[in-house]
């Protein structure tokens, strides 16, 4: 028998700039490899996937940004910061707003195995002196904040400013492919006073659109297919007509859908390129795990009989109205060099990489609008 890992958890025709990503091997698969997962979770049980740092830690004159867990996380691009410029693999992630990378200052032995960007090679580099930290579920990533001249695909976007790491937590990055975090939430989710990144695409007049959208596939490596557009749509992407969902909070990027089993009377859900999985609150999916007959292992994920995908059901999230179908063969993914595949849950609805390798998704800033259409 084997086992399976289930992971729940009118536009212009202007041509969008395309950044193509790669698929990697999650920290996660990583951790799992290395057979260090199970004390990896007990060190670090997963919290909320969205936490703040508590108030009443908070230093006045220190900038402070909110951040998560990016345990399966599965994407990255490649951007470059500097004069002449200094490349990084970078997650586009739609569940944070700010952008940082390692510097050749951090201390952690997790820096050593990253591109670290190096001020003094930089001519167009300039520093303020103000402190950040980066919360994490696992811990915090201190810094501080620069600017200097971001290159996004054939974007460039100078003066940007961005977060340089001299000390990261733990192992948290030690197993983490990218080298730091390109946020494309809203402002408001941010550090207080900076413009982000595709704020300042837009304010600078590189992009013809304020909106950018995510086709995510399948396959890994540089060919893939996978690709982040900023500025317009190709509609080559996708099948039939975008369906569009207005934001609820414009904080993250944040759609209202329902459904009976999991989610009687309806709740919201974040749309989340930072997040691989299918997530949802312990409580509310027991009854799917009930349904599918999920067993949970000694370190916490969730386990299924490979061999019983093709008699699973869909699982459908209603989202202003309209059925988006997640079949088993989405949700359940075996496992590498495991006889089994595997579920994971949280404590809030999060339709990560799951779900949006199934749905081209547009995100627009000019009307706080979503949208959605099965990718082709």
């Amino acid at each position: 028998m084997r086992d399976c890992h289930l992971s729940f958890v009118s536009l212009s025709l202007m041509p969008a700039s395309r950044i193509p990503l790669t698929r990697i091997k999650s920290m996660r698969e990583n951790l799992r490899e290395k057979d260090k997962l199970r004390d990896y979770l007990e060190k670090h049980p997963y919290n909320m996937a969205y936490k703040f740092v508590d108030s009443a830690d908070l230093d006045p004159g220190v900038y402070y940004e909110p951040m998560r867990n990016y345990l399966d996380l599965a994407y990255v691009g490649t951007i470059s910061i500097g004069t002449p410029p200094q490349e990084f693999r970078v997650i586009f992630d739609t569940g944070s707003t700010d952008l940082w990378v390692p510097s050749i200052y951090c201390t952690s032995p997790a820096c050593s195995n990253h591109n670290v960007f190096n001020p003094l090679l930089s001519s167009t580099l300039r520093v303020l002196g103000q402190t950040i930290y980066l919360q994490y579920g696992s811990g915090r990533v201190s810094g501080f904040l620069a600017y200097d001249t971001v290159q996004i695909g054939g974007l460039v976007d100078e003066s940007q400013a961005f977060g340089l790491s001299l000390k990261e937590p733990g192992s948290f990055m030690e197993y983490a492919v990218f080298d730091g975090i390109l946020g494309l939430g809203y402002p408001s989710l941010g550090l207080e006073g900076i413009t982000p990144v595709f704020d300042n695409l837009w304010k600078q007049g590189l992009i013809s659109e304020e909106l950018f959208a995510f086709y995510l596939t399948n396959y890994g490596g540089e060919g893939g297919g996978s690709v982040v557009m900023f500025g317009g749509v190709d509609h080559s992407y996708y099948s039939g007509d975008l369906n569009w969902v207005p934001v609820s909070r414009p904080l993250y990027w944040q759609a209202a859908p329902g459904h009976v089993i999991a989610c009687d009377g309806g709740c919201e859900a974040i749309l989340d390129t930072g997040t691989s999985l299918l997530i949802g609150p312990h409580d509310m999916v027991f009854n799917i795990q009930k349904i599918i007959d999920a067993k949970q292992s000694d370190s916490g994920e969730y386990m299924i009989n490979c061999d019983t995908i093709n008699t699973l059901p869909d699982i459908v999230f209603t989202i202003n109205g309209v059925e988006y179908p997640v079949p088993a063969s989405a949700y359940i993914r075996e496992v590498r060099t495991q006889p089994w595949c595997g579920v994971l849950l949280s404590d809030s609805w999060i339709l990560g990489d799951v779900f949006l390798r199934l749905y081209f998704t547009v995100f627009d800033r000019a009307n706080n609008t979503i949208g959605l259409a099965p990718a082709v």
